[in-house]
């Protein structure tokens, strides 16, 4: 071994000399990739002159938003935007966590209220009048502009989604020719069913936008700039472009089993007694009752004895009503 000491002509660095130091803000870079996405129409949404309200909620989502919608030529109204870490409400997107986002908007006569998660990568948006756009619908609307685009140009469609999520993006991906795909509930699981199938647009229904083209991730940043395209190309009010959409609404409910050796049970003989209708086992069971639109998706918790029921219907009282009725036959497959 080389006695690198006995060398004569060996130095050690001194510290002030070991090399230099070049900061780079990756956030302006971010925002570049994100303007120059063809998709992305920067002089639309210009001319549109929109004032949207951004909730970020003290977290880094107050630094890069308003820079975003800086560029995009909108009148940015912050709120809960100090980057602090303190978290103003319970980061959820819930209309109970989103009442001063929706106050402001409708006080200062906004066009839009755009709410984010601690590290940016999902939002919720809030209507001119101050009513939720709905979190699963943030997914359907960007994906209804990107189809749309890709519709003109003669472009093969397919979306992405996991089984927990809206019908209404199988809806509006159909009504555009394209072809709608499921996946395991994940955002790893889409991702990667979104590379299987060469899909447009991917994401969940807790607002998680994935826009191949500019990366395989969930991204708000992206999400609110072709939310804004779209909006500005259709000219209408946020809560004018919601009611274009199919209307579904979907209940949350669960099973909790002091046994959780029951739960391949119940899960095995639901199959058996739905059989009539489409069922997906990939993740659990969701049993898809087509002639209605309607499903129910049950899922066991990888951490506790529960099964989560998700059930989506056209009213909430009918997706309410179709989680109980799935819940009392699991009880009696309890029972037996």
């Amino acid at each position: 071994m080389l006695d690198l000491a006995e060398k004569e002509d060996f130095r050690f660095a001194e510290v002030d000399d070991l090399g230099n130091i070049e900061e780079e803000d990756f956030t302006d870079k971010h925002l570049d990739a994100v303007l120059a996405l063809p998709a992305v129409d920067v002089e639309a949404i210009k001319a549109a002159k929109f004032t949207v309200v951004v909730d970020a909620i003290n977290s880094v989502g107050g630094i890069i938003m308003p820079r975003l919608l800086k560029r995009l030529g909108v009148k940015c109204i912050p709120l809960n935007c100090e980057p602090t870490g303190d978290f103003a409400h319970n980061p959820e997107p819930l209309p109970v966590n989103l009442k001063d986002l929706s106050d402001t908007v409708v006080r200062e006569h906004a066009d839009l209220g755009v709410s984010v998660d601690p590290d940016v990568d999902r939002l919720a948006f809030i209507s001119e009048n101050g009513e939720p756009f709905v979190e699963e619908y943030t997914l359907v609307s960007v994906a209804d502009y990107l189809c749309s685009l890709a519709e003109k140009e003669g472009k093969p469609i397919a979306t992405v989604s996991n089984l927990s999520s809206t019908r209404a993006l199988r809806d509006v991906t159909e009504a555009h020719g394209g072809k709608y795909y499921a996946s395991a509930v994940g955002e790893v699981n889409v991702t990667t069913l979104m590379h299987k199938v060469g899909a447009l647009i991917g994401g969940e229904g807790n607002g998680g936008v994935i826009y191949p083209a500019i990366h395989a991730g969930r991204d708000a940043m992206v999400g609110v700039a072709l939310f804004l395209s779209n909006l500005a190309h259709k000219g209408l009010k946020a809560s004018e472009l919601k009611k274009t959409y199919p209307e579904y609404f979907i209940a949350k409910n669960k099973i909790q089993l002091s046994d959780s050796a029951l739960i391949d049970k119940i899960l095995s003989e639901l199959k058996k007694i739905y059989a009539s209708e489409d069922i997906n086992d990939i993740d659990g069971v969701k049993i898809i009752f087509e002639a209605k639109k309607q499903w129910v998706h049950l899922r066991k918790s990888n951490t506790e004895p529960i099964i989560r029921i998700y059930s989506e219907a056209s009213t909430p009282e009918e997706a309410e009503a179709l989680g109980n009725e799935v819940i009392a036959v699991a009880e009696k497959i309890i029972a037996s």
